[in-house]
């Protein structure tokens, strides 16, 4: 089991330069954890998309479906007051606390392209890249 950021999950549900990436993470471990915040997340970055005119509803609709399925049975609350913890002690986001609360209260490695939390968090979180070659 791995958690994984919500960029993971972009990048594994709509194509780009990191897809492929994406994919051999879902080979390697299919098993993903994220906090329910992820699916605000991933609105928003459908959002984007939809405003560009780069994909239709329709398109982000299946996306978040595919994603949800990608994460089916892996969605987490995540402890007020650990995440609270986390902020006092690092300079990310509450948003980005969250993903590396779950990570560290399942005791697994957090997959995320958010440089600023793998280098709040260093002993838990991995860029795709590391983690595939670790």
């Amino acid at each position: 089991m791995i958690v994984v950021d919500t960029n993971i999950i972009a990048y594994y549900c709509l194509p780009g330069p990191r897809s492929e990436l994406a994919d051999q993470l879902w080979q390697q471990d299919i098993e993903w954890a994220a906090p329910i915040l992820w699916r605000s997340e991933m609105r928003n970055i459908l959002a984007g998309y939809l405003r560009r005119g780069a994909i239709t509803s329709s398109e982000a609709n299946e996306v978040m479906m595919v994603a949800a399925e990608a994460l089916k049975g892996g969605e987490h609350m995540v402890a007020d007051e650990v995440v609270l913890k986390l902020v006092t002690t690092s300079t990310c986001s509450a948003y980005d606390c969250e993903f590396a609360a779950l990570a560290q209260s399942l005791g697994v490695p957090l997959v995320t392209e958010d440089k600023q939390l793998r280098t709040a968090f260093p002993r838990t979180s991995w860029s795709l890249k590391g983690f595939l070659q670790g």
